[in-house]
């Protein structure tokens, strides 16, 4: 296992727009065109395999549901190689969204095209986009990692949203995540 942080891109930068399959919807399209304009934007990369994502699963799946009723839409996606990877796979994605009671899509990047464009990194990646589609949070989910003994509590991230759904900025000095690498096609 391979500890590589975020990216930290620079704050402000636009979100970039996508369509992807949805396996847990046989596959149906998902574009950031159907992202209700009012609403800021997580997304998260993240994968079925990856310890880093294993240990914050069931707390994103909850942060997930308590945003669910709020101006914050939330999206998941799988970038991994499924060839090199298979427990990544779309089937896999399926059986990861009723595990876990994902509410949001989980989205499969076949090509990594999107995760290029977003210039992620790791497992798991969080990105935060204001109402106007501006990056105003990239970082961690909380200071917890496997084996470090800290509780999970998405504190980090849910104080990002928490401000951008009162029209504030998060607070600019914000903590890479870390996490497994993204496993790139050869």
């Amino acid at each position: 296992m391979s500890l590589t942080p975020s990216n930290m891109l620079s704050l402000g930068n636009k979100m970039p727009d996508f369509v992807l399959p949805e396996p847990a919807k046989n596959s149906a399209k998902y574009s950031t065109s159907q992202i209700a304009e009012d609403h800021s934007v997580v997304v998260a990369f993240i994968c079925n395999h990856c310890p880093y994502v294993i240990h914050l699963a069931d707390w994103l799946s909850m942060l997930a549901i308590d945003y669910q009723d709020k101006k914050v839409t939330i999206i998941g996606i799988n970038s991994n190689d499924v060839e090199n990877y298979p427990a990544d796979s779309p089937q896999n994605m399926v059986a990861e969204v009723t595990l876990r009671g994902y509410v949001f899509p989980y989205l499969y990047d076949e090509t990594q095209e999107v995760a290029k464009e977003f210039q992620a990194a790791c497992t798991p990646d969080f990105y935060l986009f204001n109402s106007e589609r501006q990056l105003v949070y990239r970082g961690q989910f909380d200071d917890s990692r496997p084996g470090n003994g800290k509780p999970i509590t998405g504190s980090d991230l849910r104080a990002a949203i928490n401000a951008t759904l009162v029209g504030e900025a998060p607070d600019s000095e914000q903590k890479p995540s870390i996490g497994c690498n993204i496993k790139w096609k050869r």
